[in-house]
């Protein structure tokens, strides 16, 4: 039944990149040429995995949403200026997953000065997803900021809350 559960699920794919980062599942979303994809990389650098990159096929079960990589793209990633690198192959299997559940929304923009961004951590935005409302955060992106080391303490502070529930 729990295979029945999972091929019956309602699903649908969005433009992004799904890692895993101190076990939590982060879909990354932005534009295109935001910087998704290269920031994927510096996760998987430092020892992150990633599960799919581009498009991420997802399903509702239980009330949990799963991300998958549409079987084309397995364990590949676009880099512009470099083209298509097989994560696996150059990173090792441990560097790629095959799907993860997904906890946190980080959705890049371009850095505006007069932008409205949550200093204080204080914003609950959610982004609804097949039913399911997911935590989103809002990252300005411009030249210099370590986007890699933003999304880390993301996942540390996510787990904390958890812990503090």
């Amino acid at each position: 039944t729990i295979y029945l559960a999972g091929e019956l699920a309602p699903e649908t794919r969005l433009h992004g990149v799904l890692v895993d980062v101190y076990g939590i599942g982060i879909l990354i979303t932005g534009e295109s040429g935001i910087g998704k994809s290269e920031t994927a990389l510096e996760l998987i650098k430092r020892g992150h995995r990633l599960v799919t990159d581009d498009a991420v096929d997802i399903k509702e079960i239980d009330g949990e949403l799963i991300g998958t990589s549409p079987r084309i793209t397995i364990g590949m990633l676009e880099v512009r200026g470099i083209g298509i690198i097989d994560v696996a192959s150059l990173y090792g299997l441990s560097a790629v997953l095959q799907e993860k559940d997904i906890k946190l929304l980080m959705h890049f923009e371009h850095w505006k000065d007069d932008g409205d961004y949550d200093r204080l951590g204080l914003n609950d935005e959610r982004q609804d997803i097949l039913g399911v409302k997911v935590k989103r955060l809002r990252v300005p992106v411009r030249p210099g900021r370590n986007i890699a080391v933003i999304i880390e303490a993301a996942a540390v502070n996510y787990r904390h809350s958890l812990m503090s529930d």
